[in-house]
C-alpha cells in the first residue's frame, strides 16, 4: 500500500461502485481514482475490497473511516495508491472547483425551486452546434446532477475544447451553496423560481432565495423573471450589496419593471424591449411552466449573442420534450429494456451503465448506443473511452450507431455490430436472435432513439403501473432514519412486492444493502433467487412440500407450530435437498428458521406457554439455528389499541428473554411493521419489517408527508363520444346522464384491478387536470368517465392512482385500505419502472 499526495492523482473519477463491474486491467481503471464517501445510508469504503479485485489501483479514503480492521485489510492491497483525507467529498468539490479555475469561458449557473434541469437542456438543444459563431461546444450537467456531489462530477468534465457550460445547483439547506459556486463560478446565473420544495431546510422563504442567490456572488449577470416579487427584491437588496456590478435581465408576463416584457396569446410570444425590436416567435410548448423555462432560455440566448427573429424560430423548432428519468420497460423476446433514448454524453452514458449493472435478472447485457455528441474530447480519445466503458461493464453485445462511432469501430470487441443510421439499424439488425438480455438503448435526439424503443418494448394495452425508484429508496432511507443505523430492516416484497414488481424492487434493495426480504410463500423466494437475488430471505408460508425448494434455494423457513418444527427438524436431518439442482444448494451444518410468536394477533405463532417444548426440541437438534424471533402487532396503526400494543410488547420481550436463556444465545429479534416503526419507536429491538411504508402509504396517517408516491397507474382513452341525457352508460343501464355528457372510454377495468366499487361515479380520475367521475358500472376490461368538464381527446393519458389522485383517497371511496388496490393491480398490467436521472 502506498500513499501520495492528492495533486498527483488520475483524471478520471467515480464514487459508485456500480460504474465497475467484471475483473479487467483496463488501463481507463488502472488511472482511475475511487472516492469511499461515508454517508448517511451508506458507506463507500465496504467496497474497496470489491473495487481493488476489479482493477481500481488508487482510492482517496476518510480518516474517520479507517478503522484498526479497515486499516489492516489495506495493508494487504501492496500496489494500491492510499490517498487520506478529512473529506472525501470536500476534496471531490476542491479538485473541481481547481478544474474550473483552469477554464475561461462562458459558465452558465442555474439555480431555482423548479425547471432547472429543463431551462438546461433546452439551452443546450437551442446552442449547441460548434459550426457558427453563435454554437457551442458545450459541457453540462448530465440529467439532474446538481447536488453536493453530482456539481463537482459534472464540473470535473470541462475541458479546452468546450466553449460554453452550463450547470445546475440544488441545496435544500441552508449553507450549502457555498461549496457549489466556487465549483461552478458561474459567469451568467439564472434564477428559475421560488416554490415550496425543500421549505423544511429554511427557516423562511426569504433565507431560501437568500441561500440560492449565493451562486451568483461573482457573476456578471443574472436572469430572472422580476414576477417573483421576492427574488426581485432579494437580489436587489442582498446580491447588489456582495456582487455591485452584477447585471440585472429580467422580464415580465404581468407588466412589472423588467428588462423585457413578455406577452403571450396562444402559441404566440412577443419580447419587447426598449433598446430592440421586439422578438415575436410561435412556442413550441404552451403550458405555463414551459413558456417560463422557455422564456428564461430566450432571454438567456439574448444575453449571450444578438439573433435575428427568424434564427431564434429555427432554434425553438428543433426543441423536443426533455425526459429526465431512465425507464425500465419489458422487451420482447423476454429482455429487459432501459430506454434512455433521449440524450448522450459519455457523463450520462456512465449514469445509464451503472443502473444497467443493478439489474441482474438477465445476465446478458446489450448495449445499443448512437454518436457521442458535444463531448469536448478529441474523436479518437472520446471513443477510447467509451470503448473502455463498455468492456469494464461487461456488456456482452454492443451496436453502435453512427457514422463517428462506426469509423472507431477498432476500439469495440470484435463481435460488435454497426450501422450508419437508424434506418439502416431498423432495417437490418437481427431482432429475433435477441433475447432473455437487459439491453440500454441511449442516444443523443438527432438519431431518434424512440423508434428503436418502439420497436424492443413487449407491446401490452395501454393500461401502465409507473414504479418510482428514487421514491422508494426516499422512502426506505425515511424509515432508515427512524430506527437509526443499529437496527436491522427486513423489506417485505410478498404479492409481488404489494403489486410493484418483486425482482425489480428487491434488485434495488439488494443495492441499498437491506438485510431481510420477506414473502409468503416459496415460490416468491424461488424466483427472486432466479432473478439474482442473494439476500437472506424468509418465507411466511413454508409447506412441507415446498421444503426441498427451501433447501436448494437458501431460503429461511417461519416457524409458527410444533407440527411444523418437528416435519422440518426431521427433513433437513434426512439430508434431504442437498441434491436439488441449483447452484445456492449447498450443505451446511445448520440451517436458520425463524420463530413466530402469537402475542395477541392470535393467527400464526407459538403461545408462550409452548415456549419450553420449543426450546428443550431446538437444544436437542444443534443442525437448526434461530436467525430470527418475532410477533406482529394488531393495532399499531391505531391509538385506540395503544394500551393491547404495549401488552404485546411485554409479552415479547418476557417470552424471547426466557428464549435466549434457554437457547444460550440471543436471535435477532423484531416486531415491529411500517405503522409501528413510526408510533412505537421504542420497540424496534434488533430489526423492523417494512412494508406498505416502503410503497409510499404511511399507514398509521401520521406522516404521509413525509413519503413520496411511489405508484401511479395510468391508462390511456380509447374513445370519446357526445351522449344525449336521458341515455344510459354500461352494462345493467346503471349509469343514466341527467346532462347532455362527453363520455370517454378507458382500456382499464377490472381485470386490470380497477375495482367494480369505483363505478357509478364513487371513482374519479386525473384528465388532464381535472377530476372526472366514472359512469356506469365498471367493465372487465373498460371503464366510462365523464370528460365534459376536462381538455381530452382520445389517446390522452389517464391517472387512475398517483400524485393528483391519491391511494389512500380511493382507498376510502372503496372503504377498503390501500394495501388492496396495490396489490390488486393485475400483473397483466405492465410495469415500467424509473429512476430519475441524479
Amino acid at each position: 500500500m502506498k500513499t501520495k499526495n492528492l495533486e498527483l492523482i488520475n483524471r478520471q473519477w467515480f464514487t459508485d461502485s456500480r460504474q465497475v463491474t467484471g475483473n479487467t486491467t483496463d488501463s481507463q481503471l488502472i488511472d482511475a481514482v475511487f472516492f469511499a464517501i461515508q454517508g448517511e445510508h451508506h458507506d463507500g469504503h465496504e467496497f474497496i475490497g470489491d473495487l481493488y479485485r476489479k482493477g481500481i489501483r488508487q482510492f482517496v479514503v476518510e480518516r474517520s473511516a479507517l478503522t484498526p480492521d479497515r486499516r489492516t485489510e489495506l495493508m494487504n492491497y501492496a500496489d494500491a495508491t492510499i490517498i487520506e483525507v478529512d473529506s472525501s467529498l470536500q476534496t471531490l468539490q476542491e479538485l473541481a472547483a481547481e478544474q474550473r479555475q483552469k477554464v475561461h469561458i462562458p459558465i452558465i449557473g442555474i439555480t431555482g425551486s423548479n425547471g432547472k434541469t429543463i431551462v438546461k437542456e433546452w439551452l443546450a438543444q437551442l446552442l449547441e452546434g460548434g459550426q457558427g459563431s453563435t454554437d457551442f461546444i458545450i459541457a453540462k450537467s448530465p440529467k439532474s446532477y446538481n447536488s453536493q456531489l453530482g456539481v463537482p462530477l459534472s464540473v470535473h468534465q470541462l475541458n479546452e475544447k468546450h466553449t460554453l457550460g452550463i450547470f445546475e445547483a440544488g441545496i435544500s439547506k441552508a449553507h450549502e451553496m457555498q461549496a457549489l459556486e466556487t465549483i461552478i463560478r458561474p459567469t451568467i446565473g439564472i434564477f428559475t423560481n421560488i416554490g415550496t420544495a425543500h421549505d423544511e431546510g429554511f427557516r423562511t422563504r426569504k433565507q431560501k432565495i437568500a441561500e440560492k442567490l449565493r451562486l451568483f456572488i461573482h457573476a456578471d449577470t443574472l436572469i430572472y423573471c422580476a414576477d417573483y416579487a421576492d427574488i426581485d427584491e432579494e437580489a436587489h437588496l442582498l446580491l447588489k450589496a456582495v456582487n455591485p456590478g452584477v447585471q440585472f435581465v429580467t422580464w415580465s408576463l404581468t407588466g412589472r419593471s423588467a428588462t423585457y416584457q413578455a406577452t403571450v396569446q396562444g402559441d404566440q410570444l412577443t419580447l419587447a424591449s426598449p433598446e430592440a425590436t421586439p422578438i415575436q416567435l410561435t412556442l413550441p410548448f404552451t403550458d405555463p411552466a414551459s413558456i417560463e423555462n422557455l422564456v428564461h432560455c430566450l432571454v438567456t440566448m439574448l444575453a449571450l449573442h444578438t439573433w435575428t427573429n427568424e434564427t431564434l424560430q429555427a432554434r425553438l423548432n428543433r426543441l423536443r420534450p426533455v425526459s429526465m428519468r431512465l425507464e425500465q420497460k419489458e422487451g420482447i423476446n423476454n429482455c429487459v429494456l432501459i430506454d434512455d433514448s433521449y440524450n448522450n454524453d459519455v457523463a450520462g452514458l456512465k449514469l445509464a451503465l451503472s443502473f444497467l449493472n443493478q439489474q441482474n435478472t438477465r445476465a446478458r447485457r446489450v448495449v445499443i448506443l448512437s454518436d457521442v455528441l458535444q463531448s469536448g474530447q478529441a474523436e479518437t480519445d472520446l471513443y477510447e473511452q467509451v470503448g473502455a466503458l463498455i468492456r469494464t461493464n461487461d456488456v456482452g453485445q454492443f451496436v453502435g450507431i453512427g457514422p463517428v462511432v462506426s469509423r472507431n469501430a477498432h476500439f469495440f470487441a470484435d463481435s460488435s455490430l454497426f450501422y450508419p443510421t437508424t434506418d439502416a439499424f431498423l432495417a437490418q439488425f437481427p431482432f429475433a436472435e435477441l433475447r432473455d438480455s437487459t439491453v440500454l438503448v441511449k442516444g443523443a435526439r438527432p438519431f431518434s432513439f424512440e423508434r428503436i424503443v418502439a420497436r424492443l418494448e413487449r407491446k401490452v394495452h395501454g393500461t401502465i403501473l409507473e414504479i418510482n425508484l428514487d421514491a422508494l429508496t426516499h422512502n426506505l432511507n425515511y424509515y432508515r432514519e427512524k430506527v437509526g443505523s443499529d437496527t436491522k430492516i427486513m423489506v417485505m416484497v410478498k404479492a409481488f412486492a404489494y403489486g410493484s414488481g418483486s425482482a425489480e424492487v428487491a434488485q434495488l434493495l439488494q443495492f441499498h444493502r437491506v438485510d431481510y426480504l420477506g414473502v409468503a410463500y416459496a415460490d416468491e423466494g424461488i424466483a427472486l433467487r432466479q432473478n439474482g437475488i442473494e439476500l437472506p430471505i424468509m418465507v411466511m408460508n413454508p409447506a412441507p412440500e415446498t421444503f426441498d425448494a427451501l433447501l436448494a434455494y437458501n431460503l429461511e423457513p417461519e416457524i409458527y407450530s410444533m407440527r411444523l418444527l418437528r416435519e422440518w427438524g426431521r427433513f433437513v436431518a434426512k439430508g434431504k435437498g442437498q441434491g436439488a439442482e441449483s447452484s445456492l444448494s449447498t450443505p451446511f451444518a445448520q440451517h436458520c428458521i425463524h420463530l413466530k410468536i402469537d402475542t395477541g394477533m392470535h393467527r400464526l405463532g407459538f403461545l408462550e406457554e409452548e415456549l419450553d417444548e420449543v426450546a428443550s426440541y431446538l437444544k436437542s437438534h444443534s443442525n437448526l439455528r434461530v436467525a430470527t424471533v418475532f410477533s406482529h402487532l394488531v393495532g399499531s396503526d391505531d391509538a385506540q389499541f395503544n394500551s393491547f400494543s404495549k401488552q404485546q410488547y411485554e409479552t415479547f420481550l418476557r417470552t424471547t428473554t426466557a428464549l435466549e436463556a434457554a437457547l444460550g444465545y440471543r436471535p435477532t429479534r423484531h416486531l415491529l411493521n411500517s405503522a409501528g416503526i413510526v408510533r412505537f419507536p421504542e420497540y424496534k429491538f434488533d430489526m423492523v419489517r417494512l412494508g406498505i411504508g416502503l410503497y409510499g402509504v404511511e399507514a398509521s396517517g401520521m406522516n404521509q408527508d413525509a413519503l413520496q408516491t411511489v405508484g401511479a397507474l395510468r391508462t390511456v382513452i380509447s374513445q370519446i363520444k357526445t351522449v344525449r341525457a336521458g341515455e344510459s352508460i354500461g352494462y345493467s343501464r346503471r349509469g343514466v346522464l341527467d346532462h347532455e355528457a362527453r363520455i370517454a372510454t378507458l382500456a382499464i377495468g377490472y381485470a386490470d384491478g380497477y375495482d367494480r366499487r369505483l363505478g357509478n361515479g364513487v371513482g374519479h380520475v386525473w384528465v388532464n387536470g381535472t377530476l372526472c367521475p366514472t359512469v356506469g358500472n365498471i367493465c372487465m376490461d373498460m371503464t366510462m368517465v365523464d370528460v365534459t368538464s376536462a381538455l381530452a381527446s382520445e389517446g390522452d393519458d389517464v391517472l387512475i392512482f398517483g400524485p393528483e389522485v391519491p391511494i389512500t383517497d380511493l382507498a376510502k371511496q372503496m372503504n377498503t385500505i390501500p394495501y388492496e388496490i396495490l396489490t390488486g393491480v393485475s400483473e397483466r398490467v405492465k410495469r415500467v419502472f424509473f429512476k430519475e436521472g441524479n
